[in-house]
């Protein structure tokens, strides 16, 4: 089982570059956030072989799993808030597997209630794995985090110290969930690998010099990292044309 995850910023904008990564990696299952759309052209990569479901908010969020079987989908909203309206979360089982796709809140600016949404929102996330850890089910989290896990993943770490991607207590709490026995694939198998990001901002040359971060990640269970046979970060799809500011990554089961 070949997995993937993309922040495309923007669905209707980078549709052909969705085609086009499928054409080339075709992965079974592929998680997109930030669609940016109330709703998408189900069948827009229909000619390919595969199904998309998704859950989509107007000129905001919004998550999506394509894939190349039908799936169940269990959930559209993560549990913990009923008050909860953001289009953030989907839930599906595969094959006895639960597939988890995730745009976590940014969390911007600072001492705000929107740090407070991003704390609280993983709060209910750890929540959530850690029943599933309890009842022994395979799954995996993937998806935009808006999380640096640590230094090595910035190139400037003192340049995000006020940040709400880097601040102690988000980082905190991304410790909490791994701590429930979850890995980090990609540092999984690249535990020294520096300079490996998923997200380079549009402004400053930030891309053409590398000055990224990696917030967008796949974690996976027990039951499931014993099936990893690779991870990585695809850059290509960042220096296309018109690209988004985040890049895919990648991530190959044995099934």
């Amino acid at each position: 089982m070949k997995i993937a995850s993309w922040n495309v910023n923007s669905f209707k904008m980078r549709a052909a570059h969705v085609k086009q990564f499928l054409e080339i990696h075709q992965v079974d299952i592929l998680g997109l956030q930030e669609l940016k759309a109330e709703s998408i052209d189900t069948n827009a990569f229909s000619e390919l072989g595969y199904h998309i479901n998704f859950v989509g908010q107007k000129a905001y969020n919004g998550v999506a799993l394509i894939t190349r079987t039908p799936i169940e989908i269990l959930s559209i909203k993560l549990n913990g808030d009923d008050h909860d309206t953001q289009a953030r979360f989907i839930e599906a089982a595969i094959n006895k597997t639960r597939i988890i796709n995730i745009y976590l809140p940014n969390g911007n600016p600072l001492g705000t209630e929107k740090f407070d949404y991003k704390l609280n929102w993983m709060t209910r996330l750890i929540a959530h794995a850690r029943k599933l850890r309890e009842q022994r089910i395979p799954f995996v989290i993937m998806g935009d985090f808006n999380i640096i896990p640590d230094e090595g993943d910035c190139h400037n770490p003192k340049a995000w110290e006020n940040d709400a991607l880097f601040h102690i207590s988000a980082r905190q709490k991304f410790r909490e969930l791994i701590n429930l026995g979850l890995y980090d694939c990609f540092r999984t198998l690249h535990p020294t690998d520096r300079d490996a990001f998923t997200f380079w901002d549009y402004q400053a040359g930030a891309w053409p010099r590398n000055h990224g971060i990696r917030i967008d990640h796949i974690l996976a269970s027990p039951l499931m990292i014993d099936r990893l046979q690779e991870c990585f970060i695809d850059r290509n799809p960042r220096g296309w044309d018109q690209p988004s500011d985040h890049t895919p990554i990648i991530a190959h089961f044995d099934t």
